[in-house]
């Protein structure tokens, strides 16, 4: 009997551990480099400086673009959540975000590169494969002004 009690107890707590991580704020579709080999701690602050970035606080989305990811795959579906972040707030609204950062974390280029060209930002199952400068062109212009 006691070992079913532990068992039920075990098998609980696990489902409500791996059930506190998410894939998904508010939409915005998060890789799973970057939410299952993270801490819950660390899954959960970046949970909220996505849905901070959503509710236009640019020192959340600073916060969010250097994120620590453990690079590689992770960097991707990092840029993957920024490019989406970016269509739901529409172009000029996020350089307006980018306009009250310091100048030396205007550049975003890298994240949003990949974001575009691996992401599935038109949710079809597909990678984008999409360039910068001809999906978001006063973004990519202002970046690289």
């Amino acid at each position: 009997m006691r070992k079913v009690i532990f068992y039920l107890i075990f098998a609980f707590t696990t489902s409500l551990l791996i059930g506190c991580k998410t894939d998904n704020v508010d939409g915005i579709i998060i890789g799973d480099t970057l939410f299952v080999h993270q801490s819950f701690s660390r899954n959960k602050k970046m949970k909220k400086l996505i849905q901070q970035s959503l509710n236009k606080d640019a020192n959340a989305l600073v916060s969010l673009k250097n994120f620590p990811n453990g690079g590689a795959a992770s960097s991707y579906d990092l840029g993957y959540v920024i490019t989406q972040i970016i269509y739901r707030l529409g172009e000029e609204e996020f350089i307006n975000l980018v306009k009250r950062f310091p100048e030396n974390e205007q550049d975003f280029e890298g994240l949003i590169d990949v974001g575009l060209e691996y992401g599935d930002n038109d949710y079809n199952g597909k990678m984008d494969n999409k360039r910068f400068k001809d999906e978001f062109p006063k973004l990519y212009n202002f970046i690289n002004h």
